[in-house]
């Protein structure tokens, strides 16, 4: 079993493992240290908890309750891969409903949660703007929903809360060039991570971690078709953390390259001064 760690937070971890257990090989018993949920991206295997057996193929969810103990098999197909979420006290209470969901051990290809697995491994992957964070706790927010039959209805925002949220995305824009976690945003709204991710995202329709690349994209294409700077600079001067995530992303947002923008954008401009000139 190889590990390795995506992300790390105060309130969650989250980490990549891949198994290449083979067939018969014996199981040994494992404990659970906090409430997790694992997403199985590839492969199957056998959980073993409580006295009750699960199969686990891709699209299931491995979920975690702390101090019990497990084991899992490999009598089937051999090897997994899965995306965990580890998720510590006070975020699980901020969720909500900590016992009873989580201690169904297994949870089937649900159409409602495979979904969602697999907007956190686009997270991961780096082919999506929604944070890896982000996704974890709506992963875990829908689970319970979809678990308890207890499905929430949308919680009015306060006037104060959508405050928060307008002043803490203005902050967000002005600092979109430094490293933001979620967080830290939450810090500067004075309110918990969970509860800041809901409703800023209720009063702006985007999440945090969406606005904050927005904001770096906006500032990106501002400079871009401003400046003569080269575009690796640009990428760090933005917040960008290295060259070809900020390529892709541009890309994906915009349809085209950064160079291909800069060079879209002194074509318009070119136009505009002809026909400006000719009035």
């Amino acid at each position: 079993m190889s590990s390795t760690t995506l992300l790390q937070r105060p309130s969650l971890t989250v980490s990549d493992f891949r198994c290449t257990a083979i067939a018969g090989e014996k199981p040994f018993v494992e404990q659970h240290r906090c409430h997790s949920i694992s997403f199985v991206r590839k492969g199957s295997f056998g959980y073993h908890s409580r006295g009750r057996e699960h199969e686990l193929v891709a699209g299931s969810l491995l979920v975690g309750f702390p101090d019990t103990e497990f084991c899992c098999t490999h009598d089937h197909v051999c090897g997994d891969e899965c995306l965990s979420f580890f998720f510590e006290p006070e975020l699980v209470e901020a969720i909500g409903d900590r016992r009873e969901p989580w201690e169904i051990g297994a949870a089937p290809p649900l159409a409602e949660l495979m979904v969602l697995g697999e907007l956190a491994q686009a997270a991961a992957n780096g082919t999506s703007d929604i944070g890896l964070d982000e996704a974890g706790q709506l992963l875990a927010h829908r689970f319970v929903e979809v678990i308890s039959g207890k499905a929430r209805k949308p919680a009015a925002v306060s006037a104060r809360d959508r405050r928060r949220a307008v002043e803490t995305a203005l902050w967000i824009d002005a600092h979109s060039h430094e490293e933001i976690e979620l967080e830290d945003a939450a810090a500067q709204a004075s309110v918990s991570a969970f509860h800041f991710l809901r409703t800023f995202s209720a009063v702006l329709g985007v999440t945090p971690h969406q606005y904050l690349l927005r904001s770096r994209l906006r500032h990106a294409a501002r400079l871009l078709a401003d400046e003569e700077r080269p575009v690796t600079e640009i990428a760090y001067d933005v917040g960008f953390a290295d060259l070809s995530n900020f390529v892709r992303t541009f890309h994906r947002a915009a349809g085209v390259s950064p160079l291909k923008f800069r060079q879209a954008s002194r074509g318009m401009r070119k136009i505009f001064q002809e026909r400006l000139g000719m009035n």
